[in-house]
């Protein structure tokens, strides 16, 4: 089978001894328990966290080499013998930390999530990370409600856009904050009340002014997968008793909040980091899979995929991460799939 490796630790967009290396004979991986099902893999999403992994800075350590891995989507190719749950043929999404950059990939029946017959599976590919934490964090962790203004930051981004639909189906005031036309075109059609620019506009004169205009006192939950600056820098216009949803730090930088701050002015700061939720709470990642492809079924949310390349189009792939050319997700499409070559 078809396998991307990870020989060594580095930038995997360089074209300079990449540590990323596609094997073409890679043994197809055997069912390792009776619960065991073999994955033929359809697609599989690039993440920010895969990129930092390949090159070492993730907080998840692999030996070497490794298959990296992230969240796809497939059919069942061949199930252990104590399976339960699938059968050969289903087909099924899931996360895995390493292994989905390739045609199979072995997990046990309780890591996978079962997806619709009619779904497409590009898009279910991309719905586990991106979508799952936005769900998570703004349905259960900050209970958004239509009376609360949320701030996106990084909107455009995968999770950015995920937090954005998700914003406008709780009946929420959604803020976005991207950099770009294009992103700025894309999230105003998705209904967002107010977009920042920032390749033109500053991001608290710009959010004071909406706010004004609306009568809001201010901002009730920020949504930061950047941190860094332009973290710090919004921090100034959350509300007394505001909601903080800590992401990730696309922007490179892990930004400060002064604790006494967060005394005086009542804040709740919320982590959040997904392969958690599989030790911790399992059921409650099956329950919102399950919500969302019923959203997505109803035309609630739409995964927004800008990119696809085949897997050895994975050094693009991962360039249109790093340059922020991606508008939602950035998906590896396996060659059965039909078109595998790169979309701009």
């Amino acid at each position: 089978m078809e396998a991307l490796l990870c020989k060594r630790l580095g930038d995997p967009t360089s074209s300079f001894e990449s540590p990323i290396e596609l094997s073409r004979n890679h043994p197809i991986p055997e069912l390792d328990s009776p619960t065991a099902v073999r994955i033929k893999v359809k697609a599989t999403s690039l993440n920010y966290g895969t990129y930092l992994q390949i090159q070492g800075k993730y907080q998840e350590k692999h030996p070497l080499p490794f298959i990296p891995g992230s969240d796809y989507a497939g059919i069942v190719n061949a199930v252990g013998p104590s399976v339960s749950k699938f059968k050969v043929g289903d087909y099924v999404c899931a996360f895995s930390p390493v292994g989905s950059y390739a045609t199979f990939i072995v997990q046990d029946q309780s890591q996978l999530f079962e997806v619709p017959k009619g779904c497409d599976l590009v898009a279910a590919a991309g719905l586990p990370i991106a979508f799952v934490t936005s769900h998570l964090t703004l349905v259960h962790r900050a209970n958004l409600t239509s009376s609360q203004v949320l701030l996106v930051l990084g909107a455009a981004g995968g999770v950015g856009l995920a937090a954005v639909q998700i914003g406008k189906i709780c009946g929420a005031v959604v803020i976005a904050v991207a950099r770009g036309a294009e992103k700025v075109q894309l999230l105003k059609s998705l209904g967002v009340d107010h977009v920042v620019d920032l390749m033109n506009q500053n991001v608290t004169a710009s959010v004071k002014e909406f706010l004004k205009s609306r009568n809001l006192k201010g901002v009730d939950v920020l949504y930061d997968p950047v941190g860094g600056n332009l973290a710090k820098e919004t921090m100034k216009l959350l509300n007394w008793g505001a909601q903080i949803l800590v992401i990730g730090f696309a922007s490179g930088e892990i930004p400060i909040i002064p604790t006494n701050i967060i005394l005086v002015k009542n804040w709740t700061v919320h982590g959040f980091y997904w392969g958690s939720y599989i030790i911790h709470q399992p059921a409650m990642l099956e329950d919102s899979v399950r919500d969302l492809f019923s959203w997505m079924e109803k035309g609630l949310i739409t995964v927004h995929v800008s990119h696809t390349y085949s897997l050895s189009e994975a050094n693009l792939a991962f360039s249109a991460i790093k340059d922020r050319k991606a508008m939602g997700k950035v998906m590896i499409v396996f060659d059965d799939m039909g078109n595998a070559s790169s979309k701009l």
